[in-house]
């Protein structure tokens, strides 16, 4: 899915998930609900499937502004080859210094793909709405984040993951955490940002989501899991991208 136009910023989102009914019946696809977050007006946002091998071609990495990894119901430490292809597109993407932005999978691929270390969360799963601790002074960690003034210390985030991320790569920053998860956001110089949760989701995609795993079995309607799903809101964390 591509749109074509000259002097535009060029955005990709690597999608790592296949489109549920619902999201593909209210939205039109995961696509649409990226763009509705993360897009503005006149750029350009090409869509691959790597879920289903669908990369794109190294020549044409260059003519990007910057990537999103989307999130995955598959572990960012598999062997799948799909899985293998895109550490190596992120290792080449990080070499030249492009954007990326890992969102859930997104965020323990990048880990993964660049040096650190990513496993089973060691509370189980994690599903709902939580609150995040930034770091002081993460402006200094992160400087493509030096025009955001007055940033929260705290934050509201939909999450909804089983895996975290174990340790950070050696040259990255940890520029968010929380109680049950040391790794909720890093950064890399000014190019890489990987976040835990879920900052595209709305509420009815993460009760459709919830849903769907308590029908096969995946999670229950009980324990420590559904901890914050009786707040209300969510964080929107606009990817960082410079002018």
């Amino acid at each position: 899915m591509k749109q074509e136009a000259v002097d535009r910023k060029r955005y990709a989102l690597l999608l790592a998930v296949r489109d549920s009914d619902y999201v593909r019946t209210k939205y039109g696809g995961y696509f649409n609900v990226f763009i509705d977050v993360f897009g503005s007006e006149n750029e350009i946002w090409d869509l691959f499937r790597v879920v289903d091998g669908e990369f794109p071609e190294e020549e044409e990495l260059d003519k990007y502004d910057g990537f999103i990894v989307s999130g995955s119901p598959y572990d960012a430490y598999g062997d799948e080859i799909w899985i293998l292809r895109l550490c190596l597109l992120l290792q080449t993407l990080d070499f030249m210094k492009k954007k990326v932005l890992g969102v859930c999978f997104g965020h323990q691929v990048l880990c993964r793909a660049l040096g650190g270390r990513v496993g089973k969360a060691l509370g189980g799963w994690e599903v709902g709405i939580k609150q995040i601790t930034f770091v002081d002074d993460l402006s200094k960690h992160c400087p493509f984040l030096k025009d955001l003034h007055d940033f929260p210390p705290h934050a509201s985030i939909i999450e909804c993951h089983q895996d975290e991320v174990w340790e950070a790569p050696i040259d990255a920053k940890v520029i968010a955490f929380s109680k049950r998860t040391a790794v909720e956001a890093f950064c890399i110089d000014e190019h890489i940002l990987g976040i835990q949760g879920h900052p595209e989701y709305t509420k009815d995609i993460l009760d459709n989501l919830i849903g769907r795993l308590v029908d096969n079995n995946s999670i229950n309607r009980s324990g420590r899991q559904w901890r914050g799903l009786s707040q209300t809101g969510s964080f929107g964390w606009r990817c960082a991208r410079s002018s």
